[in-house]
């Protein structure tokens, strides 16, 4: 799990960051610490259930504009929050006392 920032008009250092650092506010893209960029971890979460994948999420954090410790244990519980289990019956289902599971 990683997160990144982008902008939504161009930058004057662009997609491919030339030779500018990480935290540059020219640059494009920047990486985030979990849930404070762009990417849609629950849409991740859903594709991960659909897959049927039951593995580790883990974190690789960076973020040049915030503290590591905080970041790190932040995004630690950021993920454990979304990290929500699969149903095991449909949602019609739910309601049906024939197909409910015993």
């Amino acid at each position: 799990m990683k997160d990144v920032w982008w902008s939504d008009k161009p930058m004057p250092t662009g997609v491919f960051g030339g030779y500018t650092d990480f935290g540059d506010n020219t640059r494009f893209w920047d990486f985030r610490s979990l849930g404070h960029g762009k990417v849609n971890f629950e849409e991740v979460i859903r594709a991960l259930n659909r897959a049927n994948y039951t593995g580790p999420l883990s974190v690789e954090w960076e973020d040049s504009g915030m503290d590591r410790e905080f970041g790190a244990k932040e995004a630690c519980s950021f993920v454990k929050k979304l990290n929500f289990p699969v149903s095991n019956i449909a949602f019609d289902a739910a309601f049906d006392k024939e197909k409910q599971q015993s």
